[in-house]
């Protein structure tokens, strides 16, 4: 197994299905982790399955200063930090047409501009300390689009783009940047679909199946270890085949 023993993590949007998978197969990789979000109730469930071990940190992504103040937080909280994982985010889809200035705005401030906030606010010491790993989580459809979601996908493709102009930044200082972008995933916004629904993703997924939350966590172990020092600026899609590029 990949070995993260002694590093530090900071990982958002814990309280989600795929952000707790994260926090989880970083702990079991060795990783000392603090986890974010907005719900301390969800928090506080996740960090009682880790044994207790984590730092909770909370954070209202729309609030600037908070956003800005979450990565040095978490260095002070575990005594330094070597990895972010960036995986909260929001939708509020509608059609182009008739969705609303503030609908548009409001997705892209939480999903692109704090997470370029919290890209920016660890470069600093990771350049110092000449190493660290930055793994924002994307989507399937910043790559292929998808109607009803213009907003959301404008801001997960500008993710991607932010992620490699970082990446050649600060590549000659040990640091590496990437995106993990998933599929359909088996969570809780997935199990609203109905059956027919399912069916109709599924038939054009070639490995016949919603991914995992465990999926999507182990790529992003990967990313953060030793062995991906090499790989920068890339993205790595996790979604069965649902788009191959």
């Amino acid at each position: 197994m990949t070995s993260l023993a002694g590093k530090k993590a900071l990982i958002t949007g814990a309280s989600g299905g795929i952000g707790g998978e994260i926090a989880k197969a970083l702990v079991a990789a060795g990783a000392s982790v603090a986890i974010s979000g907005t719900r301390m109730e969800a928090l506080e469930a996740l960090n009682a399955e880790l044994g207790g071990v984590a730092k909770i940190l909370t954070c209202n992504l729309t609030d600037a200063a908070a956003v800005d103040a979450l990565p040095g937080q978490a260095e002070e909280a575990l005594g330094g930090l070597d990895i972010l994982v960036c995986n909260a985010g929001v939708t509020k889809d509608g059609l182009a047409m008739r969705m609303k200035d503030e609908d548009f705005e409001s997705v892209i401030a939480i999903n692109l501009t704090a997470t370029f906030r919290l890209n920016r606010a660890v470069l600093k010491p990771f350049m110092k300390q000449r190493s660290g790993r930055i793994i924002n989580i994307s989507s399937v459809v910043a790559v292929m689009g998808n109607p009803g979601q213009a907003n959301y996908c404008a801001s997960k493709a500008g993710m991607i783009g932010m992620s490699k102009s970082l990446a050649q930044e600060v590549g000659s200082r040990g640091i590496t940047v990437n995106c993990v972008a998933p599929g359909f995933i088996k969570t809780a916004m997935t199990d609203k679909l109905n059956e027919e629904q399912q069916k109709r993703i599924t038939d054009n997924i070639p490995a016949q199946r919603f991914g995992l939350p465990t999926d999507v966590a182990a790529g992003v172990v990967f990313l953060a270890s030793e062995g991906a020092g090499y790989i920068t600026g890339q993205t790595l899609h996790i979604n069965g085949g649902l788009l191959m590029v």
